[in-house]
């Protein structure tokens, strides 16, 4: 069968195969779209599976939210540029709006999409953090999503109970730019603050102080750390007021955050 330009700028637009990959695919499947369409993606797959070790921290993040509910889905590549490329991008927003309604193991359908990108951009591209968060009857949910270059960089869902939504949404700010570890100082694990408490009394002795009030000052040092890394403890937007004293007696239940790099 005669193979002619056109059907190997088809099966090149078809699949992101160079010219002569495809021209080859073509001539070794006869001729036939169909066949030389699976024999570069089978391909292409071989090729993926050897770049899986290649480091992905770049990609996309997308955030959907129904009634009650929201999703977030990260998609991991190597550089920025896929990470913007509008393929990469539709994927992600499709994935969020499957996990969205059916929850997380939705997007097992979507394997071959995933694949596919794999495939057609020559990079390491994974599936990153993918969550389903659905709000306690009577909590309500806020949702955040930094973009950059077209892109989703930084998500944030909180979930909350007797807050209003204008204030929550002030905290999800908040959570998105101060990128707390922990909701509450419970959480905290006891042996990260023993380490933690430790070094601060050692620091404290080292620079001479009485050791009468050692503990005071390690406390107060301790405190300052907790507001590092603890939602309710960190300054709303930081200003001196803590998110716990800014809820208006309501109280924050959980949050996920997703960042690109972080």
């Amino acid at each position: 069968m005669t193979i002619t330009a056109k059907d190997v700028k088809a099966l090149r637009d078809a699949t992101g195969a160079g010219m002569m990959d495809a021209k080859k695919a073509l001539t070794d499947c006869d001729g036939d779209m169909e066949a030389a369409t699976q024999l570069l993606r089978e391909k292409g797959l071989a090729k993926a599976a050897a770049r899986s070790d290649r480091e992905n921290a770049e990609g996309t993040i997308a955030v959907v939210e129904g009634d009650g509910v929201a999703a977030i889905v990260q998609i991991k590549t190597e550089t920025d540029f896929s990470a913007k490329n509008e393929a990469v991008t539709s994927l992600a927003e499709s994935l969020a709006q499957a996990v969205l309604a059916d929850g997380p193991s939705a997007v097992d359908a979507h394997q071959s999409a995933l694949e596919d990108l794999q495939v057609t951009i020559k990079e390491n591209i994974a599936l990153g953090t993918v969550e389903r968060i659905e709000a306690a009857p009577g909590n309500i949910l806020d949702t955040y999503l930094h973009r950059q270059d077209g892109r989703g960089v930084n998500a944030v869902v909180v979930e909350a109970a007797g807050v209003s939504q204008e204030d929550l949404h002030a905290v999800a700010l908040h959570i998105a730019f101060a990128r707390p570890e922990y909701l509450s100082a419970d959480q905290v694990p006891a042996e990260e603050v023993e380490r933690e408490r430790v070094a601060l009394l050692e620091i404290t002795k080292a620079e001479g102080k009485p050791e009468a009030s050692w503990d005071k000052i390690v406390d107060g040092r301790l405190r300052g750390w907790f507001s590092e890394r603890v939602l309710l403890e960190q300054g709303l937007n930081g200003e001196k007021t803590a998110v716990k004293d800014s809820l208006s007696g309501g109280s924050i239940a959980r949050f996920v955050q997703v960042v690109i790099g972080g």
